[in-house]
């Protein structure tokens, strides 16, 4: 396999790649750039990368001669759609969220086949381009259980444990209104495993540096095993990026979700989706401060109502992403 990432972007792709330690054949790199969105200046800008990208993709795919391609959304992937349809090579995308941005509405014009986290994508695309294959999840999240997060994270197995997660980069709006209320969460007997983000952390212990007793609150700037998180938690509260399509459902974990404001609407349509299947329930950023502290309350102290949310949010994820994406990639390859 060779991972294609964007050349000149800060080198985001091969970080991540470098991170997981993946073992791909070769790793290559194109110029790319957004022109949806952006000044002029840079569209233009970008129009030239794209032309230069198509160039460098063209060379890539004649000297690697892959018999399919997985396309992933992000603008790098652009040239190498245009070169891969110059040289005739099968395309599937995969799309994350519910509903396509603009660069994976583009990419759907050259794809065979376009892969979904849920159902609820096939209306953004022709009939019967969609294949529903639900969310891939790494290896180390299929095996995960409560008694290892437990160990983890150094939990106490008597205690309802409340994960509050914004992402690598922490949620500034989730954080603050978790700390208002953290002393009444400890008081009524939870424990607290708090993911509060890299670049919020520093604040974020400093404002929770005075409480009375914070035995059983577990801040961390960044969690490299979320899996066992998941897997030790009751309830999270968390954005509604469109890992939670896959990772929550798949260990039956009822959500808050706080859609990122900022964000156009997928996150809104992501929480939307498992809010009606009675897998989570969806709280507006400018609501948590008065909603948030009840919203917890009321699930975690009623135990029908948190045991009926677990079951329907089983019921959303099938943890079997990773190898119906494969598989659809190998049917494209012979």
């Amino acid at each position: 396999m060779t991972f294609v990432g964007t050349r000149g972007g800060g080198g985001f792709e091969k970080q991540l790649v470098d991170a997981y330690d993946l073992p791909f054949a070769a790793y290559g790199e194109v110029f790319a750039g957004p022109i949806v969105g952006v000044n002029p200046l840079r569209a233009f800008s970008s129009m030239v990368k794209m032309g230069i990208g198509v160039m460098q993709a063209f060379a890539l795919l004649g000297k690697h001669k892959p018999q399919a391609i997985l396309l992933t959304g992000g603008w790098a992937n652009v040239p190498v759609a245009l070169a891969a349809r110059a040289r005739g090579i099968p395309m599937l995308i995969y799309l994350p969220d519910i509903e396509p941005g603009s660069t994976i509405k583009v990419l759907s014009r050259f794809a065979q086949k376009i892969a979904t986290t849920v159902d609820a994508s096939a209306p953004f695309f022709k009939p019967g381009q969609t294949v529903v294959t639900g969310y891939p999840l790494r290896g180390a999240f299929m095996t995960a259980t409560r008694e290892q997060g437990i160990a983890e994270f150094g939990l106490s197995p008597e205690r309802k444990t409340l994960l509050i997660t914004g992402g690598s980069r922490g949620a500034r709006s989730v954080n603050l209104a978790i700390e208002a209320i953290l002393p009444d969460l400890l008081a009524d007997g939870l424990q607290v495993l708090h993911i509060t983000g890299n670049l919020d952390w520093e604040r974020s212990q400093a404002a929770t540096a005075d409480l009375p007793d914070a035995t059983y609150y577990h801040p961390y700037a960044y969690c490299e095993q979320m899996h066992l998180a998941y897997a030790a938690a009751d309830l999270a509260i968390a954005r509604a990026g469109a890992s939670t399509l896959g990772e929550l459902p798949f260990y039956g974990l009822p959500g808050i979700l706080v859609p990122y404001p900022y964000a156009w609407r997928y996150q809104r349509v992501n929480a939307d989706y498992l809010a009606e299947r009675g897998a989570a329930i969806r709280l507006d950023d400018e609501k948590m401060s008065d909603a948030l502290l009840p919203m917890i309350r009321s699930l975690m102290y009623d135990e029908e109502k948190l045991a009926a949310m677990k079951a329907s949010a089983k019921a959303v994820g099938s943890g079997q992403g990773a190898q119906r994406i494969a598989d659809l990639l190998i049917e494209l390859a012979v």
